[in-house]
């Protein structure tokens, strides 16, 4: 059994991490941090959780944890993540870091799109990006990982088969993407108030979301070439789901059944991406580690349409996909 902590277990993506991981056969979950008062049970922030497991939040330091877990899963906010990060390293935890704080690797380009300096720039470029499908063989040794973002990881597995393949012209790419309320987080917000949100479907950061960069980065470093996307999110009045719509100019001649045996071959051995022929919905990917893709040709330009759960593929299945590599045990455990 693998000993694992959740920093920061009372937002949505700490709460499926811990329904996934209670059904992982080599998983012990000994530690749940939280800034809360007065140790809340965790049934008491996740009533979902009521008789499934008897832990209390605590607010300990990064050695008290890495006391009792081999692997600590920091879900953690941007900027408070890589200030725990290396104290946990340096006392021999493992780490899959749901924040950003490692998935940029210059600080330079951290400092301009979170406007904060970071807390550790000397691990930056040096960290694995937690995609099994692109970085499988260097998650296998990894100490610190990366999780994916949501919107970029329906954005790279759509992009990258084609990217690598030279089928597209990496310079001319719009990723248009919707996504459920609970992407924005547990923090109440003004824009996530439901009579703000309800029967209403909105842009958002258009232009400077920080997502664009790492769709950017990843899809470039995956592939050998410079990519270039303009990136425009929507929220979309439901839980959960993300839909991304992406349209590309090809490079040459390119018919839909090339694109669509492109991704196939791609992907033809990855157990969470399914290549399919109709056009999918969110509702076909909702509580599951799934990504669905598929491509259709119109007037020239590709169509790209991938969909995935934001809380499971986007962000805590992909981390117990990622901690089954690091581990050693089959990547669909649990999942």
């Amino acid at each position: 059994m693998v000993r694992v902590a959740i920093l920061g277990a009372t937002g949505y993506t700490a709460l499926e991490l811990i329904k996934i991981l209670l059904r992982h056969p080599e998983a012990e979950i000994t530690t749940l941090t939280s800034r809360s008062e007065g140790n809340p049970h965790v049934a008491s922030v996740h009533p979902q959780l009521a008789g499934r497991i008897d832990l209390r939040m605590e607010d300990l330091g990064p050695v008290a944890v890495a006391a009792r877990a081999q692997c600590v899963f920091s879900c953690l906010p941007h900027g408070a993540s890589a200030t725990v990060v290396p104290h946990l390293l340096s006392a021999g935890a493992r780490v899959i870091d749901f924040s950003a704080d490692y998935r940029l690797a210059s600080a330079a380009a951290y400092a301009d799109w979170y406007g904060q300096k970071h807390p550790d720039p000397e691990r930056l470029g040096k960290v694995v990006y937690g995609l099994p499908e692109l970085f499988r063989e260097q998650l296998r040794s990894a100490e610190l990982v990366a999780n994916p973002g949501c919107y970029p990881t329906s954005a790279i597995l759509a992009l990258t088969p084609f990217i690598k393949a030279g089928l597209i012209d990496t310079t001319d790419i719009i990723v248009d993407s919707k996504s459920g309320i609970s992407g924005a987080g547990r923090t109440p917000k003004l824009t996530t108030h439901y009579p703000e949100c309800n029967e209403s479907i909105s842009a958002y950061n258009v232009g400077r979301h920080r997502h664009m960069p790492e769709i950017e980065e990843i899809t470039s470093r995956a592939s050998g070439r410079d990519v270039k996307v303009i990136f425009t999110p929507h929220l979309v009045p439901m839980d959960r789901g993300i839909l991304s719509t992406i349209y590309a100019r090809p490079s040459g001649e390119l018919s839909e059944e090339r694109a669509l045996a492109a991704l196939r071959k791609f992907y033809e051995n990855e157990p969470f991406v399914r290549v399919v022929d109709h056009l999918p919905g969110t509702k076909d990917s909702v509580d599951s580690n799934f990504c669905d893709i598929t491509a259709r040709m119109v007037r020239g330009r590709l169509i790209t349409i991938s969909c995935l759960d934001n809380l499971i593929k986007g962000a805590s299945g992909a981390a117990v996909q990622n901690f089954n590599l690091m581990y050693g045990f089959p990547e669909t455990t649990a999942l």
